[in-house]
């Protein structure tokens, strides 16, 4: 016997009709706002962007970094397409999980990692220091002393304020910088200077003991 509807179950297979319709023409009517926007937006293309966050002077490997369809007029001036494209470059400055890898963050390639980061007209000075290297970091302030022996021993500012561009372990200073290593508990410190001071450190380095003194951040002193 062939079983009769309810009002019910008829009105319940209307709704249901029309809410499929409905939901087809919304996702109909979404899907061609897209393609409209899409000549807007410009057509895919592929951008390499940071795996995970990457610190200023970190030469780039392919672990760091994987890449991302964007609609073409937002990718930024200056990305790249794809890892191989900048793997080995170092960083000029930091890049958050996400960011787009462009040329103006990086130094130019086959800079090494220290070269990379010297601003042009200044130099790298290398400062040995009996501080461990777990009290200086990369973007601290230091002022360089020395003191002259002789008769009448004194101490000298060499250097007031300067930049530390890099800390290297006494293990890294060796391998990286050549050298014996510095005493036990104390790192080499690379330090951004004028080409003047750097004679002015060199002088002071040969003649003299050097000690560094850590200034407060935003120090102006």
């Amino acid at each position: 016997m062939r079983r009769k509807w309810s009002p019910v179950s008829k009105l319940l297979l209307v709704l249901a009709a029309a809410s499929g319709a409905g939901a087809f023409l919304v996702v109909s009517m979404y899907a061609r706002k897209l393609e409209a926007l899409r000549p807007a937006v410009g057509e895919p293309v592929p951008v390499v962007i940071a795996a995970r966050d990457i610190t200023r002077g970190t030469q780039l490997s392919l672990a760091m970094l994987t890449v991302e369809e964007i609609p073409s007029d937002f990718a930024p001036p200056g990305s790249f397409g794809a890892t191989d494209d900048v793997e080995g470059r170092t960083l000029l400055a930091g890049l958050a999980t996400g960011e787009p890898v462009t040329e103006t963050r990086l130094a130019f390639a086959g800079a090494g990692p220290i070269a990379a980061l010297v601003p042009p007209g200044l130099r790298a000075f290398v400062v040995t220091s009996d501080v461990p290297n777990s009290v200086i970091r990369s973007g601290d302030t230091v002022d360089v002393l020395a003191t002259f022996g002789g008769g009448r021993p004194y101490t000298d500012t060499v250097a007031e304020g300067v930049e530390v561009l890099s800390v290297l372990s006494p293990q890294t200073a060796t391998t990286s910088l050549g050298g014996p290593a510095p005493s036990a508990g104390g790192t080499r410190l690379v330090l951004v200077v004028s080409p003047e001071l750097a004679e002015r450190l060199a002088h002071a380095a040969a003649f003299g003991d050097l000690a560094v003194t850590i200034a407060p951040p935003d120090s102006t002193s």
